[in-house]
């Protein structure tokens, strides 16, 4: 986990006289990385009862390049996944957020302003991981923000250097280590998931369709390509060459891994959910899926996964499926439900966002709940622990197998979404192309929408923190919403 990871760092500041002087710091991790800690399952401590207007800071725009044939698109603000971290310097809010202007900022969480930038090659979809390195003997590798982009608008995918995954210092902005993400046989060579470090290992999957395990300690980084690189443990390839005849180049991982007891686990685009064994450095469990797959898996309070699925190379529906990976992959199915099949710009349905779950901040007498939204519009929430047994099973995403289905206890139409919710406390936030949406929901799970900003287009997924919700807009802005 790396929630409320907490140390103290000495600064030499200067004062009014210009004499040097040692400044005690105490820094509080408070989302760390993407969805929260390494089981992808906290989004923050406090949420509001209004979404009103505190702040919003504009986060620029920049210009990516699609391909060779469709050429460059300008984009504006932050889209998927694009969630703020979130940490505390002497009990003081700041956010680090990637942008689609190409620059990582790091910003007052109390009052929007921008403290500083470093620039990418590229736009910045994913989410960061912040990383206390403990063995650090410089002060600017104490605190280490590990970045991933798109692969750069001077490159292309056949470019023999493309670094679009870095650290960054939080103490100063600066570049510390860029990683060559190599050519393999996928269409992608950007990074959008978030890593997860076990130890001083930092474990993550690339565009390029491989699984990595490194060192992000820049003091032993090497010299490759003329640029300081990270040392790499282990490189595992996140597809077959099956999986190559069935999707092409589409072997894109965006996912981010998620830690459960002894493994790894990470859904990747080439319809595979793996879990790697920390202790033997190896891949030993494999669910096949055959779908691409975008949201992370995240780990629930009975130890299974919550896995997204897109509809795309399967004959049934996406949705989300409920895996025991404590079983092997063939009986590892408690559940599936599917969502409805619907044509959103290049999807077709299922879910390409995460699902969140209540486990964190649930209250003692709540049940325990996932919520999602899906490509159809539709926000559902469901008892993830019970099976409805008043319905017939419903055919997996490949139409060999019937599945149960888990109790729904909530739907709503909020409108297509890639976005993921967030449950914190009894509230439930939500947003989407139709904007977003703040409800509350009592010991009876009866679900009441407290307020709603329309206008607005969101992909990025919010945190919270002491009653404020943190966003990024496709609009250009980064929105501070609650009460005020």
């Amino acid at each position: 986990m790396i929630i409320g990871l907490f140390f103290s760092i000495q600064v030499v500041a200067q004062n009014d006289k210009g004499f040097d002087q040692s400044q005690s710091t105490d820094i509080c991790i408070e989302i760390g990385t993407y969805l929260g800690s390494w089981q992808r399952n906290y989004y923050g401590n406090e949420a509001p009862s209004a979404l009103n207007m505190i702040w919003k800071t504009y986060l620029g725009h920049g210009t990516t390049v699609i391909s060779r044939k469709i050429g460059k698109k300008v984009w504006a603000g932050s889209g998927w996944t694009g969630q703020p971290l979130l940490l505390e310097e002497n009990g003081r809010p700041f956010l680090i957020i990637g942008a689609f202007d190409h620059h990582l900022k790091k910003i007052d969480a109390g009052t929007g302003q921008v403290l500083w930038q470093y620039a990418f090659d590229d736009v910045i979809k994913g989410t960061g991981t912040l990383w206390i390195n403990e063995e650090a003997s410089d002060i600017q590798n104490r605190l280490i923000i590990l970045q991933g982009s798109r692969l750069g608008t001077r490159s292309y995918l056949d470019a023999p250097f493309v670094p679009s995954y870095r650290a960054v210092s939080y103490i100063t902005g600066k570049e510390l280590w860029r990683l060559n993400v190599p050519r393999t046989r996928s269409y992608s060579r950007d990074v959008d998931g978030s890593a997860v470090i076990v130890g001083n290992t930092a474990y993550i999957g690339l565009e390029n369709g491989t699984f990595v395990a490194m060192d992000p300690d820049p003091e032993i980084a090497l010299k490759l390509d003329g640029a300081w690189q990270p040392y790499l443990y282990d490189v595992w390839p996140l597809y077959t060459q099956t999986d190559v005849l069935r999707h092409g180049g589409n072997l894109v991982t965006e996912a981010s891994p998620c830690v459960l007891n002894n493994h790894i686990y990470i859904a990747a685009g080439s319809g595979h959910v793996y879990g790697y064994h920390i202790d033997s450095s190896r891949i030993d469990w494999d669910f096949y899926i055959g779908s691409d797959m975008d949201g992370s898996p995240v780990v629930t309070s009975d130890s299974c996964l919550l896995v997204t699925v897109e509809k795309q190379y399967i004959q049934g529906r996406g949705g989300v499926l409920k895996l025991n990976p404590s079983r092997s992959p063939s009986e590892a199915v408690e559940w599936f439900f599917p969502t409805l099949d619907k044509q959103v710009e290049l999807w077709t349905g299922g879910v390409i966002g995460s699902v969140c779950v209540n486990d964190l901040t649930r209250q003692a007498d709540d049940p325990y709940l996932a919520a999602f939204t899906g490509i159809d519009g539709y926000l559902y929430v469901v008892r993830y622990k019970n099976i409805d047994a008043g319905k017939e099973r419903v055919f997996g995403p490949r139409q060999e197998h019937l599945y149960p289905l888990p109790v729904l206890i909530f739907k709503k139409y909020i409108g297509p979404s890639i976005s993921t919710p967030i449950f914190v406390g009894n509230k439930l936030i939500a947003a989407g192309y139709s904007g977003l949406y703040l409800f509350e929901y009592n010991g009876g799970t009866n679900f009441t929408l407290l307020d709603r900003i329309s206008g607005r287009t969101f992909e990025s997924t919010p945190i919270v923190h002491n009653r404020k919700v943190y966003i990024g807009s496709r609009d250009g802005y980064l929105y501070c919403l609650g009460d005020r």
